[in-house]
């Protein structure tokens, strides 16, 4: 008899997930209780370091691996749940993934934001689900209440109070109260509040969680540096206020409270709803003229038997329904945490420090299957690939080290600060990050200094010497004039920087935002006078030609002069607002004006053109447009290194997916000028 793909999916419906979990504490043990009842899945192993005081009834005659790489390799396993310490969230989610296992990891998903971007790219990489453990999020109860707040019953939604606080002995060896199990009360308990707000904040204006415009936050930190109780204000959009408060010394009230113009809301178990072993949750509301409800949530299903059940679904769908936090709500909840933490000055010894491993617990290493593409133009003793990082858009260590690593790890090896940049901080982030991994011999540092007002010969030493203290490092590969000042006479320039290459200093130097004419003199007073000469450029350029200078002094050189220049010169370029700072993107469109910078220096009709060819070029081709975009410039007969500055994951991803696309000379033609013959 023939099995037809009706009867196939069916009987995958029914089949019980297979699950594995890893970590014995008492919240696993929970968990196992609840699968045990669940009709979706079964337990079939846990992973401990002892097995022997974990073996028999307690984890309902599933199989005890010793160790977790066991239960990854364990054939019955299906999905993992991590139940581990915070630390390791990220570690073994990632590896869960590798392993082709679903994954359901305890709140918080990882340490910080960063450790939640890089578990999202695994999966998507590796095609799971994961899903992290906000158990009240996917109950019966939380629908409801959302159902109310939609509904507009208390008008529009004007504040929010969630709590959530108890209290625990002081001990150093807990890990409530230690740093580097990722303790204190933020990261345990002030994520419920924080997720709540990012929920309801959403729900109030129909979309499924909403982001905070600004995160100020206070803390009282204990002796072991954590912070035992801490309060957070959130300000989302149409100034709506949210007020979280967490505790791990303090027992509060745990009640959830939602005012409007109409009436208020209040919810006296929103965490652990109608309770563990099922029950009766409670929803009070009250009009603004004193007239009381109170709505009832029965159900007899246990509150870790629902959450297990939500996710058992969302692996048989293969997406996550909300009021379940998809992993971009997870990295939203976990920048807010992320910003709370740093209002009150609470960096864990990993987030300062960082690690000679990256976040899977690898050592940092170029992938075998890495699709960069390099260039021996640039004619410098190490790989040098086309694309190059710039680090303006992280902030913190452990997202430039989570983002580094990819671009690394994908072939990247060229990396672009400026002395300028961030006040010192892109230095610093990036010179940690490498002295971490160990890189130094297999990167290339592009530094730049001399930057207006400070645009003189005797400010380039100086600042040099300081980058490179921030840096962590005795040279720079190359370097950039950051401006020019045409009333300096260019051989004054041209001197101390031939000054510093003798010293070994800096490798080679060139000039950004300077004119091609400019260039020219230098290198005619270089050549006269025996000293080395400017070999590189770093101006705009773009399939988007500039309209007006983003900044006072930019330059761009993608114009048919400065093109025959380049072609004539060779001189390779790095080319900073590569796809033109979004402009080819969502961001941008003639109906769109919310970004100031790009309309003055991107819209104009010949860009729009170009993008519109941009977009059908890479909807024909399957890739999106800043795709598209970066891969113009990648398919020019020019030295051209495009400068990307992602402030994440997806963004870099998106980025990189460029090295696959290849455009003919035709394509690359009809997208600047709309030849018909593409």
């Amino acid at each position: 008899m023939t099995t037809t793909n009706e009867q196939r999916s069916a009987a995958g419906a029914n089949k019980k997930l297979g699950w594995g979990i890893l970590g014995t504490g008492a919240i696993a043990k929970q968990f196992a209780d609840a699968v045990a009842r669940s009709n979706s899945g079964v337990l079939t192993a846990i992973a401990s370091r002892n097995p022997a005081a974990d073996a028999g009834d307690v984890f309902h005659g599933a199989r005890v691996h010793k160790g977790y790489e066991a239960l990854l390799s364990d054939p019955t396993v299906e999905a993992v749940y991590i139940a581990t310490p915070h630390p390791t969230h990220a570690e073994w989610a990632i590896k869960a993934c590798e392993a082709g296992k679903h994954v359901l990891c305890e709140k918080p998903i990882g340490m910080n934001a960063a450790e939640a971007m890089v578990i999202a790219d695994a999966a998507h990489q590796a095609g799971v689900v994961v899903m992290e453990a906000f158990m009240y999020r996917g109950h019966p109860q939380t629908k409801r209440l959302l159902e109310i707040v939609q509904s507009g019953r208390i008008g529009d939604i004007t504040l929010i109070q969630a709590a959530y606080g108890y209290h625990t002995d002081f001990g150093v060896e807990k890990r409530h109260f230690d740093p580097k199990l990722g303790g204190g009360a933020i990261l345990d308990v002030g994520c419920y509040g924080v997720s709540m707000a990012r929920l309801l904040a959403g729900a109030a204006r129909g979309k499924n969680f909403a982001e905070p415009l600004a995160v100020q936050g206070f803390a009282h930190l204990g002796s072991t540096g954590v912070d035992e109780r801490a309060v957070a204000v959130l300000r989302f959009a149409e100034d709506l206020l949210v007020q979280v408060s967490a505790s791990i010394t303090t027992v509060q009230d745990n009640t959830l409270r939602i005012y409007g113009t109409k009436g208020r809301i209040e919810v006296p178990s929103p965490w652990f709803c109608s309770g563990k072993t099922g029950g009766t949750g409670i929803i009070n509301i009250t009009s603004r003229q004193g007239e009381a409800e109170t709505v009832k949530v029965e159900t007899d299903n246990w509150l870790y038997e629902i959450e297990a059940d939500n996710f058992v679904e969302a692996v048989r769908s293969g997406s996550v329904s909300w009021p379940v936090p998809t992993l971009e709500d997870t990295v939203g909840t976990m920048t807010a945490l992320d910003a709370w933490r740093q209002a009150v000055g609470l960096a864990y010894p990993g987030e300062t420090l960082g690690s000679k491993t990256t976040i899977s617990g690898r050592v940092l290493a170029q992938a075998a299957d890495h699709k960069m593409i390099f260039d021996e133009r640039l004619d410098v003793s190490k790989p040098a690939s086309r694309i190059v990082i710039g680090g303006m858009a992280l902030k913190t260590l452990p997202l430039a080290s989570t983002v580094y690593d990819a671009f690394f790890e994908a072939g990247g090896t060229v990396f672009d600060t400026a002395y300028v940049y961030g006040q010192g901080s892109v230095d610093k982030l990036l010179g940690q990050w490498i002295e971490n991994r160990g890189v130094r011999d297999d990167v290339i540092i592009i530094g730049k200094g001399a930057h207006t007002p400070h645009c003189t010969p005797q400010a380039i030493r100086p600042q040099l010497v300081e980058s490179l203290d921030r840096l962590r490092t005795d040279y720079l590969d190359l370097y950039f004039m950051h401006r020019d000042d045409p009333a300096v006479p260019v051989g004054e320039f041209v001197d101390v920087l031939d000054e510093l290459v003798a010293e070994g200093r800096i490798r080679k130097f060139g000039g950004s935002n300077w004119t091609l004419g400019r260039m020219d003199e230098a290198n005619a007073y270089a050549a006269k006078n025996g000293k080395k000469g400017f070999e590189l450029l770093s101006n705009n350029f773009s399939l988007a030609e500039m309209v007006a200078p983003m900044w006072e002094g930019c330059i761009a050189s993608s114009d048919e002069a400065s093109v025959k220049w380049l072609e004539r010169t060779q001189s390779p370029v790095f080319a900073w607002s590569s796809q033109a700072r979004g402009f080819f993107t969502d961001r941008a469109g003639r109906d769109k004006f919310d970004d100031p910078v790009m309309v003055k220096s991107w819209y104009s009709e010949l860009n729009f053109a170009r993008r519109d060819r941009v977009h059908a070029l890479a909807k024909r081709g399957g890739v999106t447009p800043a795709q598209i975009a970066l891969a113009y410039l990648l398919a020019q007969n020019l030295p051209i290194f495009p400068i990307i500055g992602p402030a994440n994951l997806t963004e870099l991803r998106d980025s990189l997916g460029a090295l696959g696309v290849t455009l003919t000379q035709d394509e690359v033609r009809w997208l600047k000028d709309g030849d018909a013959s593409a």
